[in-house]
């Protein structure tokens, strides 16, 4: 049974979905998709809706995943690692405006030189600390293996290389358990590569695509190479790619690009071309024994619309894989009451519905994120699953600004 969830044995039926999948191959790896700060919160509101007869149980499951107790005292958890984008930062906030009011208050006192976005940056840099520090003790218990923590550059300057760079070494140093994410475009692996040569552990975000994934294993490589020219210590250095997998076949232009020629395309066959884009780069980072590990995100739980079964085919589909999940609030509840078939840990050696890729294939949209050369590096910034997802990341970080500003009385 993966060690990353559980401390002692318990009964496979006992076991939350996330752990089933884990135990397909000791590899994988669970992660928090959110800051640990609001954890224990939402713990207790999952478990107030909890079926009569089930609290005792699901307590236990979230209890394996992450307590603070357990990880000061002992230096582990079930998830393995940590995430964080701008909303779910922005979440963190809400959840207890008042804490961050203060520490709002107390930067500007601090840096009265500070306008409100040096303020806004000061307090993005303590959020990611908070929750480096909260998780640190699994890094040190790990050696540096597990217990990272990413702090993403601002979603607003995707296209600046310099200020992503800066931003990025400011973010490092919040912490040796910080790894930093950076956007999926040609300048945010121009960043990466530079951050790689330094030894920071990197996290490749708003990433849909094999082009991208691609360009990302060579900057990767090529920043190991300058890194161990220069001496630099990679015995803790970690990088991993993220896939957005619902992201990538709800936002990109798959559906438009259908309806103008004609072409009906069904949930499942859009979730075929999830599964054929990610696999196709799994495999091929396997084939090349890149060090970098794939990550999805952006999962879902729906009814199939071929057998009317609650499904997660975006972890389902990748059983037996030792790829990185990084997993919601919402969607680790979701999965607790979804009653899923059992996992097939040969899953991630399946061949995608081949019936669905060729239709798919007729798509420019769909070639262009599935083909080893469907873009250049110049055009991944103008994917539209990209362009989709950078909006409203932008938006949510002009919302946490405007916090700033009105608790500061703008």
């Amino acid at each position: 049974m993966n060690e990353q969830v559980l401390t002692k044995p318990v009964a496979a039926s006992a076991l939350h979905p996330l752990e089933q999948l884990a135990a397909t191959n000791a590899d994988a790896e669970i992660w928090w998709d959110s800051s640990p700060l609001i954890y224990p919160s939402w713990k207790e509101e999952t478990l107030a809706k909890a079926p009569e007869g089930q609290r005792a149980e699901w307590e236990a499951q979230l209890t394996r995943f992450y307590d603070d107790a357990t990880i000061q005292s002992q230096g582990t958890m079930g998830f393995r690692g940590v995430t964080t984008n701008p909303p779910l930062s922005l979440q963190a906030i809400k959840l207890a405006p008042e804490m961050w009011s203060a520490e709002i208050k107390q930067i500007a006192a601090k840096n009265p030189g500070l306008d409100v976005e040096g303020v806004y940056w000061a307090m993005y840099l303590d959020l990611v600390k908070k929750g480096a520090d909260a998780i640190r003790p699994v890094y040190d218990k790990s050696g540096g293996k597990f217990g990272f923590l990413s702090g993403q550059v601002d979603p607003r300057f995707v296209r600046d290389g310099d200020k992503m760079l800066a931003q990025g070494l400011t973010i490092a140093a919040q912490g040796e358990n910080v790894m930093v994410k950076l956007p999926g475009s040609k300048e945010g692996y121009e960043v990466l590569e530079e951050l790689t040569a330094l030894g920071i552990s990197t996290n490749n975000t708003t990433s849909f695509t094999v082009p991208q994934y691609l360009r990302c294993r060579a900057a990767v490589s090529a920043g190991l190479l300058r890194a161990q020219a220069a001496g630099i210590d990679l015995s803790k250095w970690r990088s991993v790619i993220t896939h957005m997998s619902a992201r990538l076949g709800e936002l990109s232009d798959w559906k438009t690009e259908a309806k103008a020629r004609g072409i009906e395309l069904s949930l499942s066959e859009i979730r075929d071309g999830e599964e054929a884009v990610l696999k196709r780069a799994y495999h091929h980072g396997k084939e090349i024994s890149h060090p970098s590990k794939m990550l999805q995100c952006s999962m879902r739980v729906e009814k199939d619309d071929r057998t009317g079964k609650n499904v997660s085919r975006h972890i389902q589909d990748f059983a037996g894989s030792d790829m990185v999940y990084t997993c919601p609030p919402g969607y680790i509840a979701g999965l607790m009451t979804a009653g899923l078939e059992p996992f097939d840990p040969k899953a991630i050696d399946r061949e995608p519905n081949k019936a669905s890729i060729e239709k798919l294939l007729k798509l420019p949209s769909f070639r262009a994120a599935y083909e080893y050369d469907g873009m250049t590096p110049d055009q991944f910034a103008h994917f539209g699953a990209f362009k989709a997802t950078e909006t409203e990341f932008a938006a949510a970080t002009r919302q946490t600004v405007d916090f700033v500003r009105m608790t500061l009385g703008g």
